[in-house]
């Protein structure tokens, strides 16, 4: 049985493109941080709540390569906790934008049946 050490590792498109987003320039890792957090208007209170205990406890002490930059992490944090199907379709879009290196004209995640 195959055991997965992140949370994002259960998605080959999505660990690829979380993958990829770590090893980029600074300013497209703004770009992308900027692009996931407009995931928040599909994501419910809840979760965002959750969201913010999370950021409370790993802000600049956790060891995982986003966690000194705060809106990254907000961001990182902001797509764990999406639905799974945001998750995929966000990552299809983030690979995209990584491979044109440019996150212009990129659009939000279409809405979900969670989010009607």
């Amino acid at each position: 049985m195959t055991q997965h050490r992140r949370w994002y590792d259960k998605d080959p498109e999505l660990k690829e493109a979380l993958e990829l987003l770590c090893l980029s320039a600074e300013d497209t890792k703004d770009q992308a941080a900027k692009f996931i957090l407009r995931l928040q208007e599909q994501v419910a209170a809840d979760v965002i709540e959750k969201l913010y205990e999370t950021l409370k406890q790993y802000e600049g002490k956790g060891s995982r390569w986003y966690d000194n930059d705060p809106v990254m992490m907000k961001a990182i944090e902001l797509l764990r906790v999406a639905p799974p199907n945001v998750q995929r379709k966000a990552a299809k879009k983030l690979l995209m934008a990584l491979d044109k290196n440019s996150f212009e004209d990129l659009e939000i995640i279409e809405e979900t049946e969670n989010s009607k």
